[in-house]
């Protein structure tokens, strides 16, 4: 399933633009987003207030890929 994101600012524009052009296939849903705030904002002071109350964090990004194995390769067998 393939949902089209509609902003809720083009609604009128595209909505039906796009609903018509997708309808004959079944696997894309036109939908409008309705959301009214972003919810990874939800619940989290602006940077300036965070760092006079000392909740300053810094992201932290890791590296998921598996570390290579230290050493050298062993030799390739040969055919007999």
């Amino acid at each position: 399933m393939i949902f089209c994101v509609v902003p809720r600012e083009l609604e009128g524009e595209l909505f039906e633009k796009l609903s018509a052009h997708y309808a004959e296939d079944e696997g894309v849903t036109v939908i409008v987003d309705r959301r009214h705030f972003d919810r990874r904002a939800r619940n989290r002071r602006s940077s300036a207030a965070r760092a006079v109350s000392g909740e300053a964090q810094r992201r932290v990004i890791r590296d998921r890929r598996r570390a290579r194995v230290t050493g050298d390769a062993l030799p390739l067998a040969h055919g007999s």
